[in-house]
């Protein structure tokens, strides 16, 4: 077994950060309460500040690490069918995708929810409509990557969620890894 840190203190605590505030949110606080709001503007400027850590932080952080080609993605794609366990050190195409939909889905979440605060947006249906359809494809996103993190890591023998405790990915001997 190869030990590899890969994910700095700041993503690890942003990662379960973000999950405490998003599911604090949609099942533990009312919506109609302030605190709701408040919990709201936090998750944005969380995201915000990985949105920032992601241009300067360290390399397996930097989106453009992990940014995703068509032929990385149909490269793990392959993997999967050849049933080969080639890992990634950082994000997985796929992962990185996954992660591109859920910053962006929290964001929009974010926004609608700041306009049914504003004159212009407050009692209009659509608005609150759309919040709730955005709640609803997070969860559908967050049970496909827990899904998926829970598949790779047997797949690969790489122990996912603790290496997003941890910062380390600990790599079994016979395993390919892609940069």
């Amino acid at each position: 077994m190869t030990s590899y840190r890969i994910w700095d203190p700041f993503v690890r605590l942003f990662h379960w950060t973000l999950v405490l505030g998003f599911v604090g949110n949609a099942l533990l606080i009312d919506d109609d309460s302030k605190a709701h709001e408040w919990v709201g503007y936090f998750v944005l400027a969380l995201v915000g500040a990985r949105l920032v850590w992601g241009l300067i932080g360290p390399y397996h952080a930097r989106f453009a690490s992990f940014f995703p080609s068509a032929r990385a993605i149909t490269g793990q794609l392959s993997d999967f069918r050849a049933r080969q366990p080639r890992a990634h050190l950082g994000h997985t195409p796929l992962g990185a995708l996954m992660i591109f939909n859920l910053l962006a889905t929290m964001l929009a979440i974010g926004a609608t929810g700041y306009m049914m605060t504003t004159n212009a947006f407050w009692g209009i249906d659509w608005v609150e409509e759309v919040h709730e359809a955005l709640v609803n494809w997070a969860w559908v996103s967050i049970v496909l990557h827990v899904a998926a993190v829970i598949w790779e890591s047997r797949r690969t023998g790489i122990n996912l969620p603790r290496a997003m405790m941890t910062g380390r990915k600990d790599v079994p001997e016979g395993v390919t890894l892609v940069e």
